[in-house]
């Protein structure tokens, strides 16, 4: 397969990395000063609730690596290989880790009485969207264990 074929995949994955980059440096604190002081009796939440999105921001960094390594994989005919096997399940747990952790944010701000409909609601997408993409990887991830198990299967027979 020529190596331009995954090359609007590639670009795609570098840009949404750019812009979750530039959001969680820029935005994000802006965003957390803003939410302290709209609402003074929450305030007290607004460096754990900064420092939990950051370190949310880690796994998905993670998981847009994985997917380069994976779409680089594919352009150089490896699709069927171990090494794709093993970028599905880190992309697979990356998912999952944030979901876990915003559902735990989410509980967290529902023990505290600090929740906001507009942050729990988004909080939410980002639980589903994770939640989506890491069951999406686990059937793409069995789904390749199994052309592998058959790739070894001809090999050995011919």
């Amino acid at each position: 397969m020529e190596q331009g074929t995954t090359l609007f995949l590639k670009s795609a994955i570098v840009i949404i990395g750019i812009i979750v980059l530039a959001l969680s440096i820029f935005w994000l604190p802006y965003q957390a000063n803003f939410f302290a002081e709209m609402y003074p009796e929450i305030a007290y939440l607004q460096y754990p609730l900064l420092v939990g999105l950051l370190v949310t921001t880690l796994p998905f960094f993670i998981a847009l690596y994985q997917a380069l390594k994976l779409l680089r994989y594919i352009d150089y005919n490896k699709a069927f290989s171990t090494k794709t096997l093993f970028s599905l399940k880190n992309i697979k747990y990356c998912a999952l880790v944030i979901s876990v952790l915003y559902m735990v944010g989410f509980v967290t701000l529902l023990s505290l009485n600090a929740a906001n409909p507009g942050i729990l609601l988004i909080g939410l997408v980002i639980i589903f969207c994770s939640a989506v993409i890491a069951f999406f990887a686990a059937v793409l991830q069995n789904l390749l264990s199994r052309a592998l198990q058959l790739k070894t299967e001809n090999e050995l027979t011919v």
